[in-house]
């Protein structure tokens, strides 16, 4: 039995594997058809496409070619597609904007097969789950599609219900690429630089999450959650509750939320809805995402936005996510500060380390680009408060020169893309980057805070001090392996106690001066933001910091004085 499902297995993937060569013939692409079959196979299904056909195809560009290959072969190349847009570093801009293009026609399941699927893994019967489950999804895509459902406690809400056998056909055709991948990346030596193989496993993954509503549901949670915290009185964003109890890896249920498509400006009109007051909300929805957050929606288009009767924004559809570090907000934000200061340095500091430190081939022409993107940001009219066109410019300047960003970098810029062009529509004439300002302010001075910096001064001295206790042990096992041979060290200093003493003596010395010096810092913080209690107007806090510096440096001094040398 196990022989025959592996029979099939490879059948269904030989199969898969040849109806994706015929598609990439139908469309021309004889040359990579060529590459993959050099058993001149590829001949033989030139002859099965008509000619008709292929001089219906000739009219495209080789580009919408691609997206149309794409949107034949099914819900997986069209998926892969997709999250290559993403990725402009990796595709012409051609490509990038075909791709976006890409649209997964399929006709939804019927009513039984998405009861099949709910009931498979809820565990009882539609009937006794729900009061009532409509049986036309009013929302379908190629991997799922949402049906309206109450509750038998009144509740309404939206069941995301996976398409039945996706996972499986995902599955095959993900082997399937990986064996072209193999191939391509072994007979064409030039798309090593490429890394296919490392595409389709980024890929793998990120298809894999997409498939498992778990996944999603704890992205809803994740960002209810950051919304429910935000206190502020300029948090106008709202998400909807996750059902935990009906949520499976297959199957999602959210609150059912009515509003507005956000693009609809004619109804939201007649509702009387301030479109201005909704451009605004808008935007500082989204940086507060990215700049206090720092888990933001990659896919905010019109779909995906309606505004409630309390002209709130609700998101929707959370199976596309941005997560930024701490460290990696800071750096954006100092990045468009040092742009608004047309400080080329500092862009170039900033840029290294978005990229870790990556080493600049030619520093010279990287700084002439750098201040020629500045001078034209700074003379233009056109888009000049738009935070994504400068993101788009920059990333050309990142790619020419070499520099490796992290991928989330493409996501914001075109999530960033998405949201202005909602903007647009709603306020062309809305002043973004005025907006966005505080937040930017708030983001790059974060790092100055007293109490951070001394929780990480802290830190760092505990680090050091358990160090301390493992430094003599550390030292001693490394002399051991040295006389048994293990390492060859050219060592002339007589006994080993007299340097343990030394270094230990050097390091005491080195902490009271680190010490001495995070006293003087945080004194001068202290001091700078007057910090209470004050007295006469001065931190009291900040002149304590300041003497107990003085108090260890005379202590240091003193240590000198004394001859604590070795013997």
């Amino acid at each position: 039995m196990g022989l025959v499902l592996d029979i099939k297995k490879r059948f269904k993937s030989i199969s898969r594997y040849n109806q994706i060569l015929r598609v990439l013939m139908k469309y021309g692409f004889e040359d990579l058809v060529h590459y993959l079959e050099e058993n001149k196979r590829y001949r033989y299904l030139q002859k099965v496409i008509p000619r008709s056909y292929k001089a219906r195809v000739a009219e495209f560009s080789k580009w919408a070619k691609m997206r149309l290959v794409c949107e034949e072969l099914g819900p997986t190349f069209v998926k892969f597609g997709q999250i290559l847009s993403n990725r402009p570093d990796l595709v012409p801009l051609e490509l990038t904007l075909e791709l976006e293009k890409l649209q997964d026609n399929v006709p939804p399941m019927s009513e039984n097969e998405a009861k099949d699927v709910v009931e498979a893994e809820l565990k009882d019967k539609v009937e006794a789950l729900f009061a009532w489950f409509e049986p036309t999804p009013f929302a379908s895509a190629s991997m799922a599609q949402v049906h309206k459902v109450t509750l038998h406690s009144g509740d309404r809400i939206a069941l995301k219900i996976q398409r039945a056998g996706i996972y499986e056909v995902i599955i095959e055709d993900i082997k399937v690429m990986y064996r072209i991948a193999r191939i391509l990346e072994h007979r064409i030596p030039s798309l090593k630089s490429f890394d296919p193989i490392g595409l389709v496993r980024n890929f793998e993954v990120s298809i894999l999450k997409e498939l498992d509503f778990i996944h999603e549901s704890i992205n809803v949670q994740r960002f209810y959650n950051n919304l429910k915290r935000d206190r502020s009185q300029e948090q106008f964003a709202e998400a909807p509750k996750v059902y935990r109890e009906f949520t499976t890896t297959k199957v999602l249920a959210l609150e059912f939320v009515s509003g507005t498509k956000i693009d609809r400006i004619e109804k939201l009109k007649e509702d009387r809805v301030d479109t201005k007051v909704i451009a605004r909300r808008l935007a500082i929805s989204f940086f507060k995402q990215i700049f206090e957050y720092g888990f933001f929606h990659a896919d905010p288009h019109p779909g995906n936005l309606l505004v409630l009767p309390n002209n709130h924004i609700c998101y929707l559809d959370f199976g596309m996510m941005g997560s930024m570090l701490p460290r990696d907000i800071n750096i954006f934000s100092s990045l468009f500060i040092a742009i608004k200061n047309k400080n080329v340095k500092k862009i170039i500091r900033v840029l290294q380390h978005l990229s870790n430190n990556a080493p600049i081939a030619d520093r010279r022409a990287l700084e002439f680009d750098i201040y020629e993107f500045v001078e034209k940001y700074y003379v233009r009219e056109i888009h000049e408060n738009e935070m994504s066109t400068i993101l788009l410019e920059l990333k050309d300047i990142i790619i020419v020169h070499g520099l490796k960003v992290p991928t989330y970098f493409f996501l914001f810029a075109r999530s960033l893309v998405t949201i202005e062009g909602v903007i647009e529509k709603l306020d062309p004439n809305l002043e973004q980057f005025e907006l966005v300002k505080p937040y930017l302010n708030k983001s790059a001075t974060k790092k100055y805070n007293p109490i951070k910096i001394g929780s990480k001064v802290i830190n760092s001295l505990m680090e050091l001090v358990d160090y301390m206790d493992e430094f003599p042990f550390d030292l001693k096992n490394a002399m051991r392996r040295i006389n048994s041979g293990q390492i060859n060290v050219d060592l002339t200093h007589k006994g080993i106690d007299p340097m343990v003493h030394t270094l230990q003596r050097i390091t005491k010395q080195l902490i009271k001066a680190f010490i001495m010096m995070t006293f003087i810092i945080g004194a001068a913080l202290f001091i700078i933001f007057k910090i209470s209690p004050l007295w006469n107007g001065i931190s009291v806090l900040g002149m304590s910091s300041f003497t107990l510096a003085i108090i260890l440096g005379i202590s240091m001094v003193s240590n000198l004085r004394k001859g604590d040398y070795d013997y």
